[in-house]
């Protein structure tokens, strides 16, 4: 209740609009990008109160040392060891199959800049459990965020990115110089 009334006061105070797709009703994968600022992170809040989302996102395991650590997991934070990434995947599989049900908000552009490529967890998370992709955003260009369609992943990597891209063709991130084209290593 709290967390819908912080929501609502948020977005009436905010320049951002939502403009937003059904929330999902079952348990998904959800793609925070272009991932280009830590504001993302409170866009990604407004919009998962105001929707009434429960969400899990995974965080480098850095955000969660101190006096952090306590409020970034009462927020749905999983601290991520960079040292062990493939790790990750595995725990949240175990989750999904113990009949846990959240949105795992996963920004696969990574930490904000520096990259060439997505990260492909969130594509192998959403295939090894069959949890759809439910595609979020945020576009700095109109002002808006929001969730975007939910759809399911069929095994064609490229087919499956092809329509990842085309829904993010047009979207940029609060740093437009830091946004990563949604392509996988996997597509060659």
């Amino acid at each position: 209740m709290l967390r819908r009334l912080t929501a609502r006061i948020f977005w009436l105070c905010s320049r951002w609009t939502l403009r937003t797709h059904p929330a999902p009703t079952q348990p998904t994968v959800l793609i925070g990008a272009p991932h280009t600022s830590n504001w993302d992170f409170v866009l990604m809040l407004g919009i998962a109160w105001r929707l009434g989302v429960h969400v899990r996102w995974l965080g480098k395991k850095s955000l969660f040392h101190g006096w952090r650590g306590p409020v970034m997991r009462a927020l749905g934070g999983i601290p991520v060891d960079r040292d062990d990434p493939g790790r990750v995947v595995g725990d949240v599989v175990a989750q999904v199959r113990q009949g846990e049900v959240f949105g795992l908000v996963v920004t696969p552009d990574g930490t904000r800049r520096g990259h060439t490529h997505w990260k492909s967890g969130f594509y192998r998370i959403a295939r090894e459990t069959g949890m759809p992709v439910t595609l979020g955003y945020v576009d700095r260009t109109t002002m808006t965020c929001g969730l975007g369609p939910t759809i399911e992943l069929t095994g064609d990597i490229p087919a499956d990115m092809d329509r990842i891209r085309a829904f993010y063709a047009d979207k940029a991130g609060l740093r437009p110089a830091h946004r990563v084209e949604p392509r996988l290593r996997e597509e060659g």
